[in-house]
């Protein structure tokens, strides 16, 4: 029986990780076991008292992109995977006094390839629909708490285009109205590496 497996996306970030999960397939279609806590502590290096506390589902159509989205205070650790369709997932590292601070880590996840993508705590997370509809589903370290979310401007030059070359991406108004890395960082509006 094949296992759970964690590897680093980028050696720079090796706290964001890809998780490939197995399938258990026979002619009826296949089975795969989406979380496991003690499993998932042990492979990502998670404290122990560190419990994802939270599930969300969003449902998006081609061309829209979601991010990037943070909390603080209240930050959360995200574990990502598309259920339905293609996205291009990004994680990039905003904590003040990082080595890796507005680095990115960048993947594909598609209801095809059934990989997760683990984002700690203190980055910022987003996505691309390159082929919708998408079916994504997040579970979360802490809850939401509105008065602390935070949006991160998907094409700030700084981060060197996450998502690739893009042209007229399909955005709530909250993420057209993003600031730059730079103008959260001026506002204090950042996490600190510790």
């Amino acid at each position: 029986m094949s296992q759970l497996k964690a590897e680093a996306c980028d050696p720079q970030l090796p706290e964001v990780k890809l998780l490939s999960r197995p399938r258990f397939a026979d002619a009826r279609g296949w089975f795969m076991e989406l979380s496991r806590d003690s499993q998932l502590q042990e492979l990502l290096g998670l404290p122990a008292d560190l419990h994802f506390v939270q599930s969300n589902l969003s449902l998006s159509k081609t061309g829209v992109l979601r991010g990037l989205h943070f909390q603080h205070p209240h930050a959360q650790g995200k574990l990502v995977q598309a259920l339905s369709g293609e996205i291009i997932d990004a994680a990039v590292d905003i904590r003040v006094g990082s080595p890796s601070f507005g680095r990115s880590a960048v993947v594909t996840l598609s209801a095809e390839n059934g990989a997760a993508l683990w984002i700690p705590p203190g980055f910022a997370h987003g996505f691309y629909v390159k082929k919708g509809p998408t079916l994504v589903v997040y579970q979360c370290t802490d809850y939401y708490h509105p008065e602390c979310g935070r949006t991160l401007r998907w094409s700030d030059p700084a981060l060197h285009q996450p998502f690739g070359i893009i042209s007229e991406p399909i955005l709530s108004s909250a993420d057209q109205q993003a600031p730059s890395l730079q103008e959260l960082a001026e506002q204090g509006l950042l996490p600190q590496y510790a």
